[in-house]
């Protein structure tokens, strides 16, 4: 487990005024002195455990949500803007951006703020280009990736269909005869080349390929359950989500679509009762539900409901350059998923050569944050371009904190003696001698020696 110490002081002091409370009325209700409660609030003082409890118990929140609240994902998350070329210019160390963090959080989240919802060629004179995956993901993190409506919805759907089989993908298929008048058929890939998925109002079929594998073929079942019978709720969210942009309705409303079928797949309660029963352990998930690895691992990334939470997750999914398709850091708030670059020593790196065979590795950050993580590589279904088939690699991964209970973790002596030290990429990473580093970090004057000749050919002006 880290010792590291918590000090929080701008997250209690914004959980007393959002209560109307003084500095005197909390210290009563803690059984602190109130000038012990000021050091807390001025970062002079950590937060006890016993304080922690206590907080959470008086304002009914999770305790994790003090330490995600640091404003932009905190001295990491501020780090990595900073990597920008538009500040190459400017010399800021680490010690400066700490005490910015510590005396002003709210000019920091207004940094954080402006800056991520800049236009993105605003100081190139070129047009303004709309990302719209860009829009969707600070939604669904927005979310937690957590929709309680679709939740509560998709599990009372799961006990329904469970009395009509206890096959789910027999049970979608006969509710969707039933009550939608549709079909399921399965066909050749001949007959769908280079399609997985159609829906032919038509015929009133669903065809599927025959290359998607029975956890896949379930769960396109489950996804058309959930723009039929879902729509409202999804519209809904749509809605309230005022997006502007025509593609980023479309990403949001498809990637909704998808959280109710892995819910339905998987539904809350019984999913985190099977989680906490097993230590995560995934193979058991993954036959308990019928579920493939990476439909595991996203759902474990949703899993925040109030008064039955699981552990904080967070999820990745690259291929072999190194370029992210998915990011989902949940209520993780790790830096690792909002890093634009990452690191080569991190083993998600290293396992498409070893397919299906999980890997499991402690890293720490720069900030002594320390991640338990799981690295696994998969295929992609059917074939493209020249034949190939496409491959991902999923990394999965939590705070150090809580990996002990994980059967994973197998007994391993989660401490920072036997963590291996990573960056965010090299352009934010000042770990020196490095002998992997790719390019100098920004924001750093290199020096030189011409004596002498070090593990890396850039030798940079430490903090």
């Amino acid at each position: 487990m880290t010792d590291r110490k918590l000090f929080v002081g701008a997250a209690i002091r914004r959980l007393r005024r959002g209560a109307n409370m003084t500095q005197v009325a909390l210290a009563d209700a803690l059984d602190i002195s109130p000038s012990y409660l000021n050091l807390i609030e001025r970062n002079q003082r950590p937060l006890s455990a016993r304080l922690m409890l206590l907080l959470a118990d008086r304002f009914d929140f999770d305790p994790r949500q003090l330490v995600a609240d640091e404003p932009g994902g905190g001295l990491a998350g501020i780090r990595r803007r900073l990597a920008d070329p538009m500040f190459d210019d400017l010399t800021i160390d680490k010690s400066e951006l700490e005490e910015w963090l510590t005396a002003s959080p709210n000019t920091a989240a207004a940094f954080v703020r402006l800056f991520d919802n800049r236009p993105a060629d605003q100081f190139r004179g070129e047009p303004e280009m709309v990302d719209p995956i860009k829009l969707v993901r600070r939604e669904i993190d927005r979310w937690q990736n957590h929709f309680a409506d679709l939740d509560s919805m998709a599990e009372t759907l799961a006990d329904e269909l469970r009395l009509i089989s206890a096959d789910l993908y027999g049970a979608i298929g006969e509710r969707l005869r039933s009550k939608h008048q549709l079909m399921i058929r399965v066909l050749p890939e001949t007959v769908l080349p280079g399609t997985l998925r159609r829906l032919d109002l038509h015929a009133r079929q669903l065809q599927l390929s025959e290359m998607l594998d029975p956890a896949s073929r379930t769960f396109q079942a489950a996804l058309l359950l959930a723009e039929i019978e879902a729509r409202a709720e999804i519209d809904g969210l749509v809605s309230g989500a005022h997006f502007k942009d025509d593609a980023a309705r479309s990403f949001y409303r498809r990637y909704l679509s998808s959280y109710f079928a892995a819910a339905l797949m998987m539904p809350y309660a019984r999913f985190l009762r099977s989680c906490e029963q097993s230590g995560y352990q995934f193979k058991v998930i993954e036959r308990r539900f019928g579920a493939n690895f990476e439909q595991v691992a996203h759902r474990l990334t949703t899993l925040q409901r109030v008064g039955a939470r699981g552990l904080p997750f967070f999820m990745i999914r690259i291929d072999r350059s190194g370029l992210v398709s998915k990011r989902f850091s949940g209520a993780s708030h790790s830096p690792m998923v909002e890093s634009t670059d990452r690191c080569s020593f991190w083993n998600v790196h290293r396992v498409f050569d070893r397919p299906f065979e999980l890997d499991t590795q402690l890293v720490e950050l720069e900030d002594n944050s320390m991640w338990f993580t799981f690295s696994r590589a998969i295929q992609g279904i059917g074939t493209g371009l020249a034949g190939e088939t496409s491959e991902f690699a999923v990394g999965l991964g939590l705070s150090a904190d809580h990996g002990a209970s994980l059967f994973h973790a197998g007994g391993q002596d989660i401490s920072s003696d036997n963590a291996v030290s990573i960056g965010l990429g090299c352009p934010v990473c000042t770990r020196d001698q490095c002998p992997q580093r790719s390019m100098p970090p920004k924001n750093r004057a290199l020096e030189f020696d011409e004596r002498e000749t070090g593990l890396t050919a850039y030798k940079f002006v430490r903090d």
